[in-house]
């Protein structure tokens, strides 16, 4: 049930943009999503202990492997969050497993119309990866 959740509020946050959020990096296929936390079921925000506030968003990213058939892989992931006048917040991931899917997420603290870039380091196996990307944050 979670992981239809999940796919169907990626394909909802994602659908105004009309822009695939996802990184190719050699056998890699990385989706990342961020989001305020007061999109997530109160039930669901529980079972996983994340916290719903509408100053907190959620950075949420799944890493598949390409080449066996695009199936979820477990990554270390470490990363900050940085706003425009450049304070820094570290991003502490939280693994989620729901059937073979994983999920890694972390929170993050915002104001309202912040802009925030993320810098993501995924390592797997023996390779480290860098995912960088900037989302806007609105109070709900």
């Amino acid at each position: 049930m979670l992981k239809i959740f999940f796919i169907a509020l990626f394909t909802l946050v994602s659908l105004p943009s009309m822009a695939e959020q996802k990184q190719d990096f050699a056998n890699l296929e990385v989706h990342y999503i961020a989001l305020p936390s007061m999109f997530i079921e109160p039930s669901i925000a529980a079972q996983y202990g994340l916290k719903r506030s509408k100053h907190t968003g959620l950075v949420n990213i799944s890493v598949l492997d390409k080449n066996q058939q695009s199936m979820p892989i477990e990554a270390q992931l470490i990363g900050i969050g940085r706003n425009l006048i450049g304070q820094k917040q570290q991003l502490t991931f939280k693994k989620i497993k729901e059937g073979k899917s994983i999920y890694y997420i972390a929170a993050y603290p915002f104001t309202n119309e912040e802009i925030v870039k993320f810098d993501v380091q995924i390592k797997t196996q023996d390779k480290t990866h860098r995912l960088k990307f900037e989302h806007k944050f609105y109070v709900e």
